[in-house]
């Protein structure tokens, strides 16, 4: 109760603007607790990044037979758990590094830069890009499109266009070229 508390008001005001007060209350607990518990606002903010940061990057996965769809995951993620995406981006403004998550003892990265690998074995992915620049990529296409401003009503159908648009962009970045 008290990390969803918190994750709110990061969420919402960043580690700066947060008011450990607004939180505890959120919490039904008292600033004190939070303080023994947590030590100081930037102890708790972080606990909440490394939560929601693991949780947003455990979520989606590349595909070696759609590495393209990754981008339109993400998009859907981001506008799914639109919380968990601004706290990773309060942090990164905070300056604070993000861990990588890890799944079954393995990175994030490394099992989504095998799977681009497999990829580019197959002859799905152009083999000149490096793998772990693709996935930055990929990531930065999905995220980009995710929190662009639009007009558009929150239903899914509208989002539709916004999703194969990022799809279409990875899939053009990725297509094997002859030569």
């Amino acid at each position: 109760m008290i990390l969803d508390a918190a994750r709110t008001e990061f969420a919402r005001y960043g580690l700066a603007g947060a008011r450990i007060d607004r939180i505890a209350s959120a919490a039904h607990a008292s600033k004190e607790r939070l303080y023994a518990h947590f030590g100081d606002k930037e102890t708790l903010f972080r606990q909440v990044v490394v939560a929601d940061s693991a949780k947003f990057f455990s979520a989606v996965a590349v595909r070696a037979d759609a590495v393209a769809e990754f981008a339109g995951d993400l998009y859907d993620l981001a506008l799914d758990n639109p919380e968990s995406f601004r706290m990773i981006t309060w942090a990164r403004l905070e300056g604070i590094a993000l861990e990588e998550p890890q799944l079954d003892g393995r990175s994030v990265r490394e099992r989504d830069t095998a799977a681009i690998v497999a990829a580019q074995q197959a002859g799905h992915v152009d083999p000149r890009w490096d793998p772990s620049e693709l996935l930055t990529l990929m990531f930065g296409i999905g995220m980009a499109r995710a929190t662009w401003p639009r007009d558009e009503a929150g239903s899914a159908d509208a989002h539709a266009p916004s999703r194969a648009a990022a799809v279409e962009a990875a899939a053009r970045i990725l297509a094997p070229r002859p030569g």
